[in-house]
């Protein structure tokens, strides 16, 4: 299984898939996904899911890129299905974003209609361009710049329209810029029992996280010790998000019910 590039997007075709994601990064690291990802979204990949991961270039036009995103994915999903790559049998549909790609996503939803099985938001936050985007704070006596639409117009799409019922929404225990906790009760108000959230062990880049061999010498050294540590520590957690992330979506083999499990705080 390796990536292809088709139209843009770096896309995943597993030989018996069972489902598709779309996948949307966070804003500084969304141009190459299947680079800066790579390890999460091939071990999806490997669980069976066409991954279609799409890249994009930030603006202050969230909406333009929300909808671009979702012409590309949809333009490569019919093309794959009217080659006969994909089966012709019905394959459930998720929407996966990270950080700025979870806005995407809740976007998607509540602007457009789309058939999705289910959300799964990683480290969300709707911040404003002053405190999202390096050195704007310099600018914003001289200009006015704020992200289309503004953190409080999306709230407010996402509490009147968003339309994707089955959403897991995860955060991480040293991330500082997750607005999780803020958005949790507004998907719950309009899909009571089916929004799980769960707080995970990492920060905020563990999602782009990278298994790596560290390569002991002839002579175990304190630097030798150090480095097993970090690895030890990142693969715990990278492994603790996919298991989860497989685990939701596909719930069925697993038997954990998530439609009984209420908020984690």
């Amino acid at each position: 299984m390796e990536w292809q590039e088709i139209s843009g997007s770096w896309v995943l075709i597993p030989r018996q898939p069972i489902g598709v994601v779309h996948f949307l990064g966070g804003a500084f690291v969304a141009t190459a996904p299947q680079i800066s990802y790579r390890w999460l979204l091939e071990q999806l990949g490997k669980a069976g899911y066409v991954v279609i991961a799409t890249p994009f270039i930030n603006t202050l036009d969230h909406l333009a890129i929300a909808r671009y995103v979702l012409n590309r994915f949809e333009s490569i999903l019919d093309r794959l299905q009217g080659n006969s790559i994909l089966p012709t049998r019905y394959l459930p549909i998720y929407g996966i974003g990270h950080s700025m790609g979870c806005k995407l996503h809740l976007l998607i939803g509540s602007l457009f209609s789309v058939e999705r099985a289910g959300n799964i938001l990683i480290s969300f936050n709707n911040y404003p361009a002053n405190r999202s985007i390096p050195f704007v704070e310099q600018l914003k006596d001289a200009i006015e710049v704020e992200f289309t639409p503004s953190p409080q117009e999306t709230s407010e799409l996402i509490t009147e329209n968003y339309q994707i019922r089955r959403n897991l929404l995860i955060r991480f225990n040293n991330d500082d810029i997750d607005q999780t906790n803020i958005l949790n009760p507004v998907l719950n108000t309009r899909f009571p029992n089916m929004v799980v959230q769960l707080k995970l062990p990492g920060n905020h880049l563990t999602p782009l996280g990278q298994e790596f061999n560290w390569q002991v010498g002839e002579i175990f050294t304190p630097f030798d010790a150090i480095g097993q540590w970090v690895k030890q520590g990142f693969s715990r957690d990278l492994q603790q998000l996919k298991q989860e992330i497989i685990r939701w979506l596909n719930p069925i083999n697993n038997e954990l019910n998530w439609t009984n499990l209420g908020p984690i705080k």
